[in-house]
């Protein structure tokens, strides 16, 4: 049919079509109520209500009432359909930016618990690293004091070299002459003589070893490291040397008996 035919009106819509029916239907009501005489006891009232319901009524969609009407009714529909997407679209929006704050939080946390996972173990292997790194420093000094340290003889030669040894860490003064000489003096170098018959065997500290050392002597000079015992060789040699260094100087300025 042509677009210009009474009743059709090709934009329109089935909504548009019963929307606008409605408003015709609301606007003939009003019209017949506006049509009844006000005095309802007449003799034309049946006329009158008979003239009315003759009144053909048409509806006629290229009238630009019509267009209007169907023009502020697509922009209504329109209006809503956009706002519903809008709100679908804002939804859908704060969903993934929901899903991914978890995502980045959930990322950033990883990335934490590793990095503090990495610095504890980075840590723990510093600190075994410098224990190892300590006990083999220690374990090389001590290898070295060992390496420093020279082997003497068990006999009179390697006795005095072995006192002046340790005299020499403690700056007690004294010459293998001046050791060997007295030791020769004073007990021949026996390091097991002892004298019965002096003043000293009388007051019950009789002079032993070496360089015949009493015992409150040996105790007083005694230096550590060395064997607490009278009869030791390299212990008494260096208690009676730092007992003549402390009395007369040197061992070296003794003598005779002291």
């Amino acid at each position: 049919m042509s677009a210009n035919t009474p009743g059709h009106y090709r934009g329109l819509k089935k909504t548009h079509k019963a929307t606008i029916a409605g408003v015709v239907a609301l606007s003939a009501a009003a019209l017949t109520f506006s049509l009844v005489p006000g005095n309802s006891g007449t003799e034309t009232e049946p006329q009158a209500l008979a003239g009315t319901q003759q009144v053909a009524w048409s509806y006629d969609a290229s009238s630009p009432q019509a267009k209007a009407l169907a023009a502020s009714l697509d922009e209504q529909q329109d209006a809503i359909s956009l706002k519903a997407k809008q709100e679908a679209a804002a939804k859908a929006k704060a969903a993934a930016k929901a899903k991914a704050d978890a995502k980045a939080k959930a990322a950033a946390k990883a990335k934490a618990d590793a990095q503090a996972k990495a610095a504890a173990k980075a840590k723990a292997e510093a600190k075994a690293k410098a224990a190892a790194k300590k006990r083999a420093a220690e374990k090389a000094a001590a290898s070295r004091s060992v390496a420093r340290t020279p082997v003497f003889a068990n006999n009179l030669d390697g006795w005095i070299r072995e006192a002046l040894y340790i005299m020499d860490k403690h700056n007690i003064p004294g010459t293998y002459n001046g050791l060997h000489r007295n030791i020769m003096r004073e007990s021949s170098g026996n390091p097991y003589a002892i004298n019965n018959w002096d003043i000293n065997a009388i007051n019950g500290v009789p002079s032993k070893g070496l360089l015949q050392v009493i015992y409150p002597t040996f105790k007083a000079y005694h230096i550590p490291g060395t064997k607490f015992d009278q009869y030791d060789p390299v212990a008494n040699i260096v208690a009676a040397a730092n007992y003549a260094a402390d009395r007369y100087g040197s061992i070296d300025n003794v003598n005779s008996a002291y």
